[in-house]
């Protein structure tokens, strides 16, 4: 079922399907929600998913008051109350796994576990703020398109690229739905996410870490240096995979999130 609600005088739009054990799932950047097709058509008959366009994607539009991880948290924490959920599984990809770690962060009470899908608790090394801020003038340059035309097809391993390449100039093509507005608030707020290994640290709840050999947006050597803060890993390795494994091994990938919501 779509839902809406009103958060900081915008409108926020998520899904609610399925029943049982409360999960939500947060997308990446130059995402929206579709990007979890695969699992949302798995998972729903299984628990009760939460899958939100987090604002400037998909079908909400830019908030211009948010600025940080913790802001889209907040977005995350308040679809939670308006659903009177008080106890969740949260798994996020990419960017939104920095923002389930801001969430956890905020608030840890409403969670029994969290995952990492291709993310990490790291903030951005220099090097990386770097290149975010060289993205962010190419977006004001070129456009959001062009900008995610040129950097999408290297989130995937290159198996995937060589197979479905289809698939990759689809997901392109629905880039065009991004403002360079929402695009650079993205950017500048993962540009200065500080470093959340504490959390994991601090949590006691189970966490999940999927990884893929060939990503290079959160790569594997990178990811596996915190895997041994949390309390109690689960660590699933994608062979040959890069940063979408929601595409790229949906069967595996939904199988080891089911396990764990399982836990």
């Amino acid at each position: 079922m779509q839902k809406t609600i009103q958060y900081l005088g915008t409108t926020l739009c998520y899904t609610v399907i399925g029943d049982g054990k409360p999960v939500v799932l947060l997308h990446g950047f130059g995402e929206d929600s579709s990007i979890f097709n695969y699992q949302i058509d798995f998972l729903k008959e299984h628990c009760q998913l939460i899958v939100p366009d987090l604002p400037g994607s998909g079908a909400s539009p830019v908030n211009n008051r948010l600025a940080t991880m913790n802001d889209f948290a907040a977005c995350v924490h308040a679809i939670l109350q308006q659903e009177n959920i008080d106890n969740c599984t949260m798994l996020g990809h990419s960017m939104g796994g920095y923002i389930t770690l801001a969430f956890a962060e905020q608030y840890m009470a409403l969670l029994n576990g969290f995952g990492f899908i291709h993310s990490t608790a790291f903030a951005d090394s220099e090097e990386k703020k770097e290149n975010r801020k060289r993205g962010i003038e190419m977006m004001q340059e070129y456009g959001s398109y062009a900008f995610l035309k040129n950097t999408t097809p290297n989130l995937f391993g290159k198996k995937f690229k060589e197979a479905y390449p289809e698939k990759i100039a689809g997901l392109i093509e629905s880039g065009k739905q991004f403002s360079v507005d929402a695009l650079q608030q993205y950017y500048r707020a993962m540009m200065d996410r500080p470093n959340r290994t504490q959390v994991l640290q601090g949590s006691g709840l189970p966490v999940l870490f999927i990884i893929g050999t060939e990503d290079v947006a959160a790569p594997l050597n990178d990811v596996l240096k915190q895997t041994h803060l949390a309390n109690c890993s689960y660590i699933h390795i994608l062979d040959e995979i890069g940063h979408m494994g929601m595409w790229e091994a949906p069967q595996l990938l939904n199988q080891y999130l089911l396990d764990y919501i399982n836990k």
